[in-house]
This record gives structure tokens, sequence and C-alpha cells, in this order.
């Protein structure tokens, strides 16, 4: 397994952070990794400290344009982490492919030039089920729901995961999934810790282990264009990406082996 979409389809719930954080901490050591910002926002260039007037070429100008993939991808201040940006013509991308034929396959159909470069290769999704999504369901190996403790976010991954069940129903393929990854945790509510236990209770084991607090360091790295591990290293956040980058390895080792 080396291919892993971050998905979600309510935003606000630290889905880019995650993906932009788990990104860097893959590429550490010998690793080579790729993100792919798939999101109209650009959310996850813009962390990796890309400007707005530098976010094209993009993904969209290989899903619209036909543009080679090869020539979108660009070196980030991480070493050993590429980023492909997303740009806003993504927003539009549910309208201009649908009729294109094998629509879904399009992300697929564009790594396979580029896979066998990387060790790695994350997918920030954008906060809908879309096309994008959808493309991103089908390509990756597996999939992580990161969700704030809080009713509708809950009730928001209830609704995704019966929608990936039918994805799959549709289509026949799309990725495992790996786990629901806790975010924004905030310790002193104790309205917080019961939903918590309540989806601990339902998900048992999908639930990763590691739980990402609330962070004010978090929240202020992407605005310097910086992972957590350049931003603020000793932080709480940056050993609980380390922490859960560790979890996930493990289990994508497993479900690979299944």
């Amino acid at each position: 397994m080396k291919t892993l979409a971050v998905v979600n389809s309510k935003g606000g719930v630290g889905k880019t952070t995650t993906a932009v954080n788990l990104s860097a901490r893959f590429a550490s050591g010998d690793a080579r990794v790729l993100i792919i910002d798939l999101d109209s926002q650009s959310s996850a260039s813009f962390s990796l400290g890309i400007g707005r007037q530098d976010l094209t070429p993009s993904i969209g100008n290989v899903f619209f344009d036909q543009m080679p993939i090869q020539e979108i991808v660009r070196q980030t201040s991480i070493d050993g982490l590429n980023l492909i940006t997303g740009s806003i013509e993504l927003a539009n991308a549910d309208v201009i492919m649908a009729n294109v034929k094998g629509r879904e396959n399009q992300l697929s159909s564009a790594i396979e030039h580029i896979s066998d470069e990387y060790t790695y290769i994350v997918f920030d999704c954008p906060p809908s089920l879309s096309i994008l999504t959808v493309n991103a369901l089908v390509t990756a190996d597996a999939f992580i729901v990161p969700m704030c403790p809080q009713y509708l976010a809950l009730e928001g991954v209830v609704t995704l995961l019966s929608a990936v069940e039918k994805i799959q129903e549709g289509i026949g393929k799309t990725a495992k999934f790996l786990g629901i990854l806790l975010t924004m945790v905030d310790k002193r509510s104790n309205a917080a810790e019961e939903l918590i236990q309540m989806v601990r209770n339902h998900y048992k084991n999908t639930v990763f282990n590691t739980e990402i607090g609330i962070s004010s360091a978090l929240a202020e790295a992407p605005g310097f264009g910086q992972s957590i591990y350049d931003y603020a290293p000793e932080s709480n956040g940056s050993k609980a990406y380390t922490d859960l980058t560790i979890e996930i390895l493990d289990r994508m080792l497993k479900k690979g082996e299944n």
C-alpha cells in the first residue's frame, strides 16, 4: 500500500492539516512523497507555502486540459516531499467532467505515469463527495477519515462511510477503510469526551489510538507555509502526528498483507 486519501465530506475537521503533516512525516528519512491537492480551496498548497498567484498549473490542468502530470509536479521546502497544487478551477469539476467517459478513473490514469517515483502518495480531498473525492477513493489503496468530536461531525462520518459503500458497489473498487482519526480534541470538554467514547464504542478498533488535540501551533503553521515539524517540532501536535504516522503505516502494512 502506498496511496492514501484523507477524506471527509464536512469541512473544518482537520483534514488538510492531517494530509500535510502526514505527508511531511512520511517524507522523513529516504522516502519520496507526493501530496496532491484536490480541493478548489487549495488549502494544502497554501499550507506548503504556495501563493495564490502560483497555483497554476494545477491538477485541474491534468483533468481538464490533458496536461501531462509530470509537468505540474513541484518541489516543496521539505526534503523528499513534492506537491501537485489545487486551484479554483476544481470547483467546476463535477460539471466539466459530467460527460467524460471513465471520469472516475481520471486520477488513477494520471498517476500511473509517476507512481513508481514515490514511496507514498497522499490525496487531500475536497470537503464533499464530488467526482474528485470519488477519483481519490478509486485510486487510493486506503483512506482515513478525520473528524472532530461533535455530534454533526459524527453524523457526517456515518453518511460518508455509507456513501463509500455505495460507490464501491457501483464501481467495484474503492480504497480500503483504514480508520477514523479524532481531531481538534478538547480534553476539558465533558461533551467531547462523551462523544469520543461513543465513537470508540461504535467503531471500535477502526478508531486510531492517537488523538490530535486542539493546538495553536497546528493552527498557526499553515500561515507560515510550514508543516508542524518545521514550525514547532517539539510541540504536542508534532508528537501526535508522529504517533499517528506510525499507526497508519502499521495498518497499511497489515491491510496490504490481507
